[in-house]
């Protein structure tokens, strides 16, 4: 009589090979449950300090001066980055170009996507100095990674029916992506772009602390003077913005769609 659930030996083999794995790596990275106690405590400390936030008028000016060029970094850095990854993305579809030009692409992309963009934002500090402009250069690249790569990937994805149709009247490259792939890309575009700038402004902080400009800078500046009352009243303005922006970017997508 056959089993009604036969066991599936490579998957259990590979979850207990995980565990294993995972156990090996707490026991090597000196994680313990005194030390994860004493955190705790200190966690508390650090909270108590944070609150309540710190509201001085000349405080909010300088904050809002960080915030005005973390925005400013985040929308340059995603309509720059969106122009660039747009003949990327057409360049590495697979059922569009030939291979030799799909593979170029990808490289282009796999290169893009290799750093996090902290890690870039330093190396353009070295190169360009400190301030908005290694911020932008830094997060063009990242925006470059993630909205080419899904581009390449929705059109290799789309009905080819209609691009053949396009082709069968004598239309050229650009009529066939025109007419017959822009239209079936577009709504999943935006969304990917929309996506990109809430990333963006979100990363636009992180960059700041590395050298990057807005307010990641300021909010480095002041955890280092132990303001932690001013540091509580950037991440409350920081989670402000996000909010708006993620309310900006679902109503873009129904826009769209």
């Amino acid at each position: 009589m056959r089993a009604a659930f036969v066991p599936n030996w490579p998957k259990r083999i590979a979850f207990l090979a995980f565990a294993l794995y995972v156990l090996y790596a707490l026991s090597t990275l000196g994680v313990t449950w005194d030390r994860f106690s004493r955190g705790l405590a200190q966690g508390a400390k650090f909270l108590d300090r944070l609150w309540p936030p710190n509201f001085a008028p000349d405080l909010l000016v300088l904050m809002s001066e960080g915030l005005l060029e973390s925005l400013q970094i985040a929308v340059l850095s995603t309509f720059v980055g969106i122009l660039l990854s747009i003949p990327i993305g057409l360049m590495a579809a697979r059922n569009l170009v030939p291979s030799w030009l799909s593979w170029l692409g990808r490289g282009v992309i796999a290169l893009a996507r290799s750093f996090h963009p902290m890690i870039v934002a330093i190396l353009f500090v070295k190169a360009v100095g400190f301030g908005a402009l290694a911020g932008i250069l830094a997060l063009i690249v990242s925006s470059i990674g993630f909205i080419a790569k899904l581009l390449a990937e929705a059109i290799e994805e789309m009905n080819m029916k209609q691009v053949e149709a396009v082709r069968a009247t004598g239309a050229s490259w650009l009529n066939v992506l025109i007419v017959g792939v822009v239209p079936q890309v577009m709504a999943r575009f935006v969304g990917f772009s929309a996506y990109q700038l809430d990333s963006n402004l979100r990363n636009s902080t992180m960059v700041g602390i590395v050298g990057g400009g807005g307010i990641g800078a300021t909010l480095f500046t002041a955890y280092q003077r132990f303001d932690y009352d001013f540091v509580m009243t950037i991440l409350l303005a920081i989670i402000a913005i996000i909010m708006v922006s993620e309310v900006f970017s679902g109503w873009l997508r129904k826009v769209f769609q």
